[in-house]
């Protein structure tokens, strides 16, 4: 199978198109063809490592030390369809078109993929019918964490959310599904992506490169921070009393002051990492099957223009979702 191979830590370059042999699912896995991928800032920031400080030993330990060698196929996000079962799989069958998050065995860059059924790690799942695969690509990443950080903020009608970071994958749905449980939403994001903001639901839509939301003497119930980059000290002036402040991509000072905060105040800090509960899963597919989320698409490049798309992602105009087509693979200056 042809495969987007991780070479080397550093620019997309090192991201080559190749052959590799394709995988063969153990007893409690299956065998994916992908149809789509995504490219996200994380997959940026785990192939040249420009981590947070407190991640990038552990991962370069993980990958390996001077190049990737345990990960060699990044990814992690795609939908396609099941090819091949395990012989103790019994939730899916071939031909059953489906949704996944890979974990850290990541490998979403490829045409084929082995997943497990059943992991704490990982996620399979149907493909909702009124989805196409580029969009359902996008749930794992998107989806979950926004509705996982909503559902921790414990988001009320009537309540005033702001999202910092509104305009990427996350942010995009965390500013439809606030609006779906009935709050009003404050979209924070650069002025390119407002317009679109505006289209998806928000209430409000703030330029952070005009204004800062921390210093505009607005209160809010509920703060999420998707990119970290907004002052925790001023953030948390800003919440109403019992206000939520949800850090989507939290610094270990961050973690600190946010125990602190709890302790003191009356406000509550919240940094805990997604995951792919059952409950969050159906909550925000009952919310895509009744029409209430639409996904937002920006870029589409085939399998053999990962570099380019990595490029596109990393310059942070992204709005919404970049999708990788990886159905029918072509190139013709490969060489096998």
């Amino acid at each position: 199978m042809k495969a987007i191979v991780w070479t080397k830590y550093g620019p997309p370059e090192g991201l080559q198109l190749q052959e590799v042999e394709t995988p063969t699912p153990k007893e409690n896995e299956i065998l994916i063809k992908i149809q789509a991928a995504t490219v996200t800032a994380g997959d940026c920031e785990v192939r040249d490592l420009t981590l947070a400080p407190m991640f990038r030993l552990p991962f370069r330990l993980y990958f390996g030390w001077r190049k990737p060698r345990r990960i060699t196929v990044l990814g992690q996000e795609l939908a396609g369809d099941v090819v091949a079962v395990g012989k103790n799989v019994t939730q899916f069958q071939v031909g059953d078109p489906v949704f996944a998050a890979t974990g850290l065995r990541l490998g979403a860059y490829a045409e084929f993929t082995c997943l497990p059924v059943r992991s704490a790690m990982t996620l399979v799942w149907p493909k909702p019918v009124n989805m196409s695969y580029e969009e359902a690509a996008t749930i794992p990443t998107g989806g979950m964490n926004a509705i996982h950080f909503l559902r921790k903020a414990k988001v009320q009608p009537g309540e005033k959310v702001l999202i910092n970071g509104a305009g990427g994958s996350i942010g995009t749905y965390g500013v439809q599904i606030a609006k779906a449980w009935g709050a009003e939403v404050t979209a924070v994001d650069s002025a390119s992506k407002l317009e679109m903001l505006r289209t998806v639901g928000a209430d409000h839509v703030i330029d952070y490169t005009q204004e800062d939301f921390t210093r505009r003497g607005e209160r809010y119930d509920v703060v999420i921070d998707v990119v970290g980059k907004s002052s925790f000290g001023r953030t948390v002036r800003c919440l109403r009393a019992n206000g939520r402040y949800i850090l989507g991509n939290p610094t270990l000072s961050g973690m600190f002051r946010a125990a602190w905060t709890n302790r003191t105040t009356d406000k509550q800090v919240i940094f805990e990492a997604a995951s792919y509960q059952p409950e969050d899963v159906r909550l925000l597919l009952g919310l895509i099957e009744a029409g209430k989320i639409k996904v937002v698409i920006d870029r589409r490049y085939p399998l053999v223009n990962m570099a380019e798309a990595h490029r596109y992602v990393e310059t942070g105009q992204k709005k919404g979702n970049v999708v990788i087509t990886v159905m029918n693979v072509k190139d013709n200056h490969f060489q096998k």
